[in-house]
């Protein structure tokens, strides 16, 4: 088997594993003065699928054979495909011809756990260090550690990547038990609670000495697959929440289980989640960066996040005490609850009223969504003239601005894949109509109509039946990647 042929198993076999971001790494480039690959911080560049995935750098396995029988994974050892591995020569030149040519800025490393966990993480180690002296790369690399590999090795892991991470896979133990037999929550956790605290044992060494050596220094994530068990979001969000409390991981993504077998313990003949999907990462970021808490958005009585808004306007609709909120007075921390008002625009509300009183005009020059916002806040005790302000109104001009413009599959509708070598037209952006304005619920810009809305829909169920196999919205991913909710 040629080297492209392996190249095209092995990237196919990583296309499901989504926790691959930007670094927020500073690179040490006293490291290897002259080497390529030096970069500023989040020194990656992006492209998107058309699910909105972030799918950067060189995402390759280093093989996909497996002695684990995994039940969601296409590379379990009972599944037949074709299999490839990649020898650690192979691997870093692979990696150096792709930066050279610029279609890449670092390397996302993962793998099937050959022969032993300790015998896999060897491989990787031997590819990264030939990367970082032999060819005095200083790009940024992801690198996933594998579950059940030895401390020694982890900790060679983290001193040649700029990122690990260690799957938890699936959100609870019982399903992590009937799903994936030769995994238990140690080898999970143990890996977590040793990379955390070798991050802060680091930490505190180069606080001393400038020179000593970094380990990890883009932190640890983790994945999650939503949508092959039962797990509601209520139990996946808790648990989200407390691995970034006790681990301080820097991210926790969220797969949407796309359906690879037949499988009589996995769902089958339904659609990737991928609303869902978008939904807990919304979640996601208004606990890590708006002040919430996970009990706040969902709870044991409702435990599903809705798919008609998104949660941060559902938890405003089932809050309505709470506002509304005098925008020319509230705090930081009481503008973030507000829906269409960000962090960036809830620091420019705040500075921006030290030297005038603000209306409805100024606060869209600002970059709030008033779209959003108007329902919820008032500029020197006044609403907007003609504003309808009852549960049901809301919700309906809410939906109507955020479900407008449903997210377009490209090609023939199907489910969109990661971006390959092997694709004609590799180089042309996958998102398509990113850009493309959104219609806002009411036609004039000050929004003095509030009846002409464009979409009525006329019941929650009618939305939640509508929206369930739904993409997440043009306006919906814009709103993810900017962190304006």
């Amino acid at each position: 088997m040629d080297i492209t042929e392996k190249l095209a198993i092995l990237t196919a076999g990583a296309r499901y594993d989504a926790a691959c971001t930007s670094s927020g790494a500073d690179k040490n480039v006293k490291r290897s003065p002259g080497g390529i690959g030096n970069t500023v911080q989040a020194g990656c560049c992006h492209a998107f699928a058309a699910d909105g995935r972030c799918v950067t750098l060189l995402k390759v396995l280093m093989t996909n054979y497996c002695v684990y029988d995994c039940k969601y994974c296409p590379n379990r050892v009972s599944n037949d495909v074709p299999r490839a591995t990649l020898t650690p020569d192979e691997l870093a030149g692979l990696t150096i011809a792709f930066y050279r040519r610029n279609y890449i800025e670092g390397l996302f490393l993962s793998s099937g756990v050959i022969k032993s966990p300790d015998y896999t993480m060897e491989r990787m180690i031997q590819s990264l260090e030939i990367l970082r002296t032999e060819h005095r790369f200083n790009g940024y690399i992801h690198a996933k550690s594998i579950p059940g590999a030895s401390a020694p090795l982890i900790a060679k892991l983290g001193s040649v990547a700029d990122r690990l991470s260690v799957n938890i896979e699936l959100p609870s133990e019982q399903s992590l038990k009937t799903l994936a037999p030769d995994k238990d929550r140690n080898s999970v956790i143990g890996p977590m609670s040793y990379i955390r605290n070798r991050i802060n044992q680091t930490k505190n060494e180069i606080a001393l000495f400038n020179s000593a050596p970094k380990f990890a220094p883009a932190g640890h994530a983790t994945q999650m697959i939503i949508g092959a068990t039962p797990d509601s979001d209520f139990q996946i969000m808790r648990l989200a929440e407390s691995l970034y409390d006790k681990f301080r991981l820097r991210r926790v993504f969220y797969s949407a289980y796309v359906p690879i077998g037949s499988h009589e313990l996995l769902p089958s003949g339904q659609p990737p989640p991928l609303l869902r999907e978008h939904r807990l990462y919304q979640t996601d970021w208004l606990i890590r960066f708006y002040g919430f808490e996970a009990s706040e958005i969902l709870d044991p009585e409702h435990p599903s996040l809705s798919l008609a808004v998104d949660p941060k306007c559902n938890w405003a609709l089932n809050h309505l005490g709470f506002f509304p909120v005098e925008v020319n007075r509230a705090d930081y921390e009481t503008l973030l609850r507000v829906p269409g008002i960000g962090t960036n625009s809830a620091n420019r509300i705040i500075a921006a009223r030290r030297t005038a009183t603000l209306g409805f005009a100024e606060l869209k020059k600002l970059g709030i969504v008033l779209k959003r916002a108007i329902y919820f806040i008032t500029c020197s005790g006044k609403y907007i003239h003609g504003l309808t302000l009852n549960e049901n109104a809301i919700f309906q001009n809410l939906v109507a601005g955020s479900r407008r413009e449903t997210y377009k599959l490209s090609g023939s509708g199907g489910l969109a894949t990661q971006l390959s070598f092997f694709d004609e037209g590799f180089s042309r952006p996958a998102l398509e109509d990113f850009n493309a304005p959104a219609r806002v619920p009411f036609s004039s810009p000050e929004f003095s109509n509030a009846q002409e809305v464009g979409v009525v829909i006329e019941s929650r169920e009618q939305l939640a039946a509508i929206t369930e196999r739904q993409l997440p919205a043009v306006e919906d991913v814009a709103m993810s990647a900017t962190g304006q909710m």
